[in-house]
């Protein structure tokens, strides 16, 4: 696996393609890392992976300086504004953002050429936005579709300037808009409908021949729509079934961080780079707060085999972390799992030795309490509450039952517009309390469920630090326990469990000295 030197020299005006022998690696990059690191992209990653792989390249809609000021938001807002009488808000953000565009552009392009047609391409495509948003302004209504194609847009205009940009670079690449991939009419999204997407992904990239294709994220008229049914995700989930389709060697997410950490070192000083980490652990970690890769989207290329890289933009020489499946726990398909993963970088398989794993906060947590009223208590207790909060959308993060009583831990943000409805609601089958400003930690670990004792130690580090726990859960799979702890409190439980549950590895020690150099 070749990994990108920051001492290389890369010469303009060679041409550097694929070549139909070497393996393939699919590199998405997020919307942050095409908005601040584009030369480094361009000048320095890439084509450090081409001598040895056939690369394809995958975006996101650029960001700005915060997720508000990113292209899909703002586009997403545009889409509002259309609607909304006497507004004008939906021109002046098409008139901005073509500005923004033109300026990155003119920034990075040396080449006259390039850069003219670069332009024309850019200023053609926000017309067409315009003229789209005046339409829907016109009729009033935008359907799901028309809102997929609306923020579609972004990843176009950002994936025109990364190609324009390889093209600037000496490197022959191809934009691709998938806007119109799809040519087959589906009724849902199954796994059926993946595998066609895989294949089809994979024959529009062959048909590029030896140049570098650059694919929008945002892919073809999916059924119910892009945003609606896959949401925000849907650049990852694109790149994945690249992957997939083309067979190939692994799948990077480009990141602004060194990869998955033992705890979130913005907030844990001794947080370590865990080398490999497997997508189960993965998956209870996105789900607890830390913003890693879609558990769907893991699934798609862990059933084939490949495994997922997740890098550095800031430090592309560094390993990064590998998700791919336990290998001691896969007896059965450890023939078709390449160990020369672990051993080109010097890992240890035996990943039983990191137990557990990692440690994550999810904040803004509120914890609704209902006490059942009744002396007599009926069988539907149970079905009633939950039958409330399936009316209004609440979905719950942990919940601690008894006969008599149930705890639940939910998202503050996402029910604050239905909680007290259902609140009221819920007050008819008992006493209803609230708390607010809390949070939950949660503890993962593929291989906690063969160890002893994980559960009374994490409780005892809490109860040493003088921490009280509202509600503990263990999830059936055994690879998590959660407990909720009060907001104010979040920061100090954190660090206590890190420091007293996590086992470091040497291996981890390792290369977290070799990405600091």
């Amino acid at each position: 696996m070749q990994t990108c030197s920051h001492s290389s020299t890369f010469i303009p005006n060679t041409t550097v393609g694929n070549k139909p022998h070497l393996p393939w690696i699919v590199q998405k990059y997020g919307g942050t890392s095409v908005g601040k690191y584009l030369d480094t992209i361009a000048t320095d990653i890439i084509p450090s992976y081409l001598e040895k792989n056939r690369v394809v390249i995958v975006c996101s809609a650029r960001s700005g300086k915060t997720k508000e000021l990113g292209t899909t938001k703002r586009l997403l807002k545009a889409a509002e504004e259309a609607l909304k009488e006497g507004s004008t808000i939906h021109l002046d953000i098409v008139k901005e953002l073509t500005l923004d565009h033109m300026e990155v552009a003119r920034q990075y392009i040396q080449n006259q050429d390039i850069l003219q047609q670069l332009e024309s391409q850019l200023d053609r495509d926000c017309r067409r936005l315009r003229s789209f948003l005046q339409a829907a302004e016109i009729i009033q209504e935008i359907s799901p579709r028309s809102r997929d194609v609306i923020v579609g847009m972004g990843e176009t205009l950002s994936c025109q300037i990364v190609a324009a940009l390889l093209k600037d670079k000496g490197i022959d690449s191809k934009f691709i808009n998938l806007n119109n991939m799809i040519d087959k009419e589906f009724d849902n999204l199954n796994q059926e409908f993946y595998d066609y997407l895989a294949t089809r992904l994979a024959t529009i990239v062959e048909e590029c021949g030896n140049k570098v294709p650059v694919l929008t994220g945002f892919f073809g008229n999916v059924p119910g729509s892009l945003l609606s049914t896959i949401g925000h995700g849907y650049t990852d989930l694109c790149a994945a079934l690249t992957a997939v389709g083309l067979h190939a060697n692994e799948l990077h997410i480009w990141k602004e961080v060194d990869g998955i950490f033992t705890a979130d070192p913005r907030k844990v000083e001794k947080a370590r780079l865990l080398p490999i980490i497997t997508p189960e652990e993965v998956a209870e970690l996105t789900y607890y707060g830390s913003e890693v890769i879609h558990p769907f989207t893991m699934e798609q290329v862990i059933r084939v085999g490949i495994p997922i890289r997740i890098k550095n933009v800031e430090n592309p020489a560094g390993s990064g972390t590998v998700i791919f499946p336990d290998l001691s726990s896969n007896k059965e398909n450890n023939d078709s799992l390449p160990m020369s993963i672990l051993a080109q970088n010097g890992f240890h398989s035996d990943v039983s030795k990191r137990s557990p794993t990692a440690v994550t906060i999810k904040d803004n947590i509120c914890v609704l309490n209902v006490h059942s009223n009744r002396k007599n208590v009926s069988h539907g207790f149970l079905a009633n509450i939950f039958t409330t909060l399936d009316e209004h959308g609440i979905v719950v993060d942990l919940i601690s039952t008894s006969e008599v009583h149930v705890s639940m831990a939910l998202n503050a943000e996402m029910v604050s517009s239905s909680l007290d409805i259902a609140v009221n609601e819920l007050a008819k089958h008992g006493s209803v309390d609230v708390m607010n400003n809390m949070a939950i930690l949660s503890l993962v670990g593929k291989h906690m469920k063969s160890t002893v004792g994980i559960a009374g130690n994490l409780f005892t580090a809490l109860a040493n630090a003088n921490i009280s726990i509202e509600i503990i859960s263990q999830g059936a799979s055994e690879i998590n326990i959660s407990c909720v702890v009060d907001g104010s409190n979040a920061l100090e439980a954190l660090n206590v469990v890190h420091e007293q549950l996590l086992i470091v590895d040497p291996s981890i020690d390792h290369h977290l000295d070799s990405n600091k150099e």
